[in-house]
């Protein structure tokens, strides 16, 4: 940690504060919404449709606008979006901690989410400006900061929580509050030189430069297995847990254990991973080997589904959590050697231009994969549970892996993940 910390220093101050940022954006918002559907079901007593209807309104405004997010982003500059959804998650969080209405419960997770597409591109496209020759580096301590929010954010929620619902909600709103006023008065404006001489350009002839970047898309599609597969973190392996493990306190360890090994190693060894594959390695064969990592993942529970499963005791806790937990510990390898690579090629393949929109339209086309991807995940897990077959939701998700692996290998080697040829790297301007 003494070099993660060192490394960390060696930055400038708006990166250092950007880091910073992410991990309190993290912490608040992870420390709300792991208990907010019990909220809703519980003292509120809404339906569930309703309780689905209330989250899916804040994923669905969040994936919708982040190419607008961008957008804006690109045009005014990336702090004014920054301040901007920080300010509404602010206003967001509150509501949902003070009313009770469904109209407004809507409204206000809806806030939540647009805040999100807001300020997610542009604190990207920041940092890639400011870190500079550094940002593959910059971007794995990023990852550093961004886990430890997700570590920590629901052990301080379930305090909290303890006391009243609407109180994780008000220290949540505080928390994004102060984040907000710090970044008025710390964080210094920041546009890319591109964005002079724009002025005649409509949003749309630059969407459709973007849609025109056939590599960009072609990436973007490649990826959306990697988010698929990691975000069996919090779908898929938690169910197995509970599925053998039950729904009492071993299980509720064992899904404990799962969070801890993803968020630990993550923070115990990014930079590390991150230092040693770029001085072996191409960005292309990195992420390859990235997505490869994540694929095999699942392996450890194909071989479990041949084991038979112990009556009780610790031999079944262990059945139930090992290989969950080494599942775990692999996507989180291959989100580590992936991870900074991944947003480093955005911005190659963008030219430097129109970063944070690039990064917007990218989130977005992840986004959708990632709710088509589980929603075959969930019919995949039903569909074992009825036939008898463990084994087909971990056989379909190592398959979707080296089906992705292949599609990058393919783009590395034809040379599609390569900088087009743009000119002179835009230099960032202070506004």
């Amino acid at each position: 940690m003494k070099g993660t910390f060192s490394e960390f220093r060696s930055y400038d101050r708006s990166v250092r504060l950007l880091m910073v940022n992410q991990f309190t954006i993290n912490l608040g918002f992870y420390m709300l919404m792991p208990y907010l559907a019990t909220h809703l079901a519980g003292p509120l007593g809404l339906a569930g449709w309703l309780v689905g209807l209330i989250l899916g309104v804040r994923n669905f405004s969040q994936q919708g606008m982040f190419l607008v997010g961008g957008t804006l982003a690109d045009r005014l500059g990336y702090k004014p979006l920054i301040i901007a959804g920080l300010v509404l998650r602010t206003v967001g969080f509150a509501t949902l901690g003070l009313v009770d209405s469904v109209p407004a419960l809507v409204a206000a997770s809806a806030a939540t989410g647009l805040a999100g597409a807001l300020f997610n591109p542009a604190t990207r496209a920041y940092l890639a400006t400011d870190a500079g020759e550094r940002r593959v580096e910059a971007f794995a301590l990023f990852n550093v900061f961004y886990q430890a929010g997700i570590l920590l954010g629901p052990l301080v929620g379930m305090v909290l929580t303890g006391v009243d619902f609407r109180v994780t909600c008000l220290v949540a709103a505080g928390t994004f509050a102060v984040l907000s006023a710090v970044q008025i008065r710390a964080l210094p404006p920041r546009r890319a030189e591109e964005t002079k001489g724009r002025e005649g350009r409509s949003v749309l002839a630059e969407w459709r430069g973007i849609l025109a970047n056939r590599p960009f898309l072609l990436f973007s599609v490649a990826m959306i297995g990697s988010y698929v597969m990691s975000f069996q973190v919090y779908l898929a392996l938690p169910l197995e847990v509970r599925r053998l493990g039950g729904e009492d306190a071993s299980g509720t360890a064992g899904v404990a254990v799962l969070f801890a090994v993803s968020g630990l190693s993550t923070i115990l060894f990014q930079t590390r991973v991150t230092a040693w594959c770029k001085a072996r390695m191409e960005p292309g064969r990195a992420l390859t080997w990235g997505l490869l990592t994540m694929g095999t993942a699942f392996v450890p529970l194909l071989l479990a589904a041949a084991v038979p499963v112990p009556d009780e005791g610790i031999g079944l806790w262990l059945r139930a959590c090992a290989p969950p937990a080494l599942s775990a510990l692999l996507l989180a390898i291959g989100t580590m050697i992936a991870y900074p690579f991944e947003m480093d090629t955005i911005v190659r393949l963008s030219g430097d231009r129109l970063v944070a929109t690039h990064y917007g339209l990218y989130n977005t086309v992840c986004g959708v994969g990632i709710t088509l991807g589980n929603l075959l995940t969930g019919a995949a897990l039903d569909a074992a549970r009825r036939a008898g077959l463990s084994a087909l939701p971990w056989l379909a998700l190592t398959a979707l892996g080296l089906v992705c692996t292949a599609a990058l290998y393919g783009l590395h080697r034809t040379g599609r993940l390569a900088a087009p040829h743009t000119g002179a790297r835009p230099k960032p301007v202070t506004v």
